[in-house]
């Protein structure tokens, strides 16, 4: 693994960026830097001119010996040297604020930006009334939010934190499995109303399905989940989970979602009662590191606590809030 193999040589000079020879501002202006991804909006977080805050990152690098960023038109896009000191780097911080709270007695404020990667679905439904309890909370914390059904990578600083559907495998990377969510197929009322309300997987074959591709992959996935489906069932496609979402509820089709959102839904009906749910587990995700910010901690636990509670649970834990 080439790539690998440069990073670590390039790594070698953090070995010997010994405590005693910290400069704590110099620390400060590369976390800012690679926390907002720009040296204008890090300087002015810091309160330092940009060409200040300039001659920090550069007294860094000069100091380890290698280039921790790409200047990418006004972005600052960490390299791989980058990244690794930025995980001890974020250690240090952390444990140098500790110090200071500690000698100070001051109260241990929380803010600064989390960035939250989540489906497109749970990022539009589920994610809103928990980032208003987090707001109520913790009003210094902003979080950013990432709407996607691919997976962000948390190593690339993608995301802080991710909410997923599969178990991480990075060794890098801790997992909090959270339960198994569940999605059933639902039609609008209108098109029950025209259509009827199928129960069977027999009877789903006579009716129309919102899809999310023209290549084939989802109608051979719900073959796989036991209906009876061809290509001609399929009135109209949208891999967009909000405009795929959209369209059943405008009655446009059948089409599956989380029970979580759609249950809440007055204008929705599930169908196909006689099939099996499709069972996925949920997971939320974050950097070994990364726990060591408590302003992460705090989103990281507030997502778990909201999250993994039972839909039926969770709700009634909102309304006494």
């Amino acid at each position: 693994m080439r790539y690998e193999s440069d990073i670590a040589q390039n790594c070698r000079p953090l070995m010997h960026w010994r405590m005693d020879h910290l400069d704590w501002n110099q620390l400060k202006a590369f976390l800012e830097t690679a926390e907002t991804g720009s040296l204008s909006a890090a300087a002015r977080k810091l309160g330092l001119t940009q060409p200040t805050l300039s001659r920090q990152v550069a007294a860094i690098e000069k100091q380890l010996g290698a280039t921790l960023f790409e200047r990418v038109g006004k972005a600052m896009v960490l390299t791989g040297t980058g990244l690794a000191l930025l995980e001890h780097a974020r250690v240090m911080g952390a444990a140098a604020e500790d110090l200071q709270v500690a000698a100070t007695g001051q109260s241990q404020a929380v803010d600064g930006v989390v960035c939250v990667s989540a489906s497109e679905a749970v990022a539009a439904y589920l994610l809103p009334p928990v980032l208003l309890r987090l707001r109520q909370q913790a009003p210094g914390i902003v979080i950013d939010v990432v709407a996607s059904d691919a997976l962000s990578d948390l190593r690339r600083r993608e995301a802080d934190i991710a909410i997923r559907h599969v178990r991480p495998d990075q060794p890098d990377l801790i997992g909090r499995w959270l339960r198994e969510g569940n999605a059933s197929f639902y039609a609008s009322t209108t098109w029950v109303a025209e259509h009827g309300h199928p129960r069977t997987a027999e009877e789903a074959a006579r009716h129309g399905f919102v899809g999310s591709d023209r290549s084939g992959r989802y109608l051979e996935y719900l073959q796989q989940h036991g209906l009876p489906l061809e290509t001609s069932n399929f009135v109209c496609y949208a891999e967009n989970t909000g405009s795929n979402w959209s369209l059943v509820r405008q009655g446009l089709g059948i089409g599956a979602m989380m029970d979580d959102i759609a249950r809440d839904m007055p204008d929705v009906v599930r169908v196909l009662d006689d099939v099996a749910p499709v069972r996925f587990p949920i997971w939320l995700v974050t950097h070994r590191e990364l726990r060591t910010a408590r302003r992460i901690r705090v989103v990281f636990d507030m997502l778990a606590d909201a999250l993994g509670a039972e839909p039926e649970a969770a709700r009634s834990l909102n309304a006494e809030r």
